[in-house]
């Protein structure tokens, strides 16, 4: 491996090994109550690796949720079934919305701290939310699922209507209680009652 090669491959180690060490600290620890210094001792690095790969703890914080969007968006375009390609799309929407509220409920405080910046919840520049790219990413997605399955719906609103509930101040406040599972199996309620699956449809019990 060249010099050139090397230090890049260091680099990459030292930004995973920071990230994950923020969401771990953010399990236990509101954002404001964790410092740049933490992180770099619960990373194994240098605080000036930290300030310079990152900037400040809001660009820390903001590369973090966007690296957990940017995984689930790969999970979803080139990772295997359900969430990726090659599954029923029932199976890939019920998944899909099962990884989006763990993402959420992982990194609740993470995104009420952020606040409009957060790319799950808003765009920049408090911009409309569904004007952030990955916000169209993902209703594009279930919009396309529940038309392969139920064109006679409205998909778009419906899409809009599932992702709702990751912004939802009272779902926000569950999730903060542990409440997770409680959103997902509501979630799943929805999604089988408007997508049955093939045996349900066809009358095959």
């Amino acid at each position: 491996m060249t010099e050139p090669e090397r230090l890049r491959a260091d680099a990459a180690r030292n930004r995973a090994a920071i990230l994950r060490a923020t969401e771990e600290l953010l399990a236990r620890h509101h954002p404001q109550q964790i410092s740049m210094e933490q992180v770099a001792a619960a990373a194994g690095v240098g605080k000036g690796t930290v300030f310079h790969r990152f900037g400040s703890r809001h660009g820390l914080m903001r590369a973090l949720i966007q690296e957990r969007a940017q995984d689930l968006e790969v999970a979803i375009s080139t990772g295997p079934p359900p969430l990726g390609v090659g599954a029923p799309p029932r199976e890939r929407l019920l998944a899909f919305l099962t990884a989006a509220v763990d993402l959420v409920a992982r990194n609740k405080g993470l995104l009420a701290a952020l606040g409009p910046e957060a790319p799950v919840t808003a765009a920049p520049d408090r911009q409309p939310r569904e004007a952030h790219p990955v916000y169209r990413r993902w209703h594009g997605h279930l919009s396309d699922l529940v038309q392969q399955q139920r064109p006679d719906l409205d998909t778009d609103m419906l899409a809009h209507v599932l992702l709702a509930t990751l912004h939802s101040e009272p779902i926000l406040n569950a999730l903060e209680r542990g409440d997770g599972s409680r959103l997902d199996h509501t979630l799943r309620d929805v999604v089988t009652a408007l997508m049955p699956d093939e045996d349900m449809r066809t009358g095959r019990f």
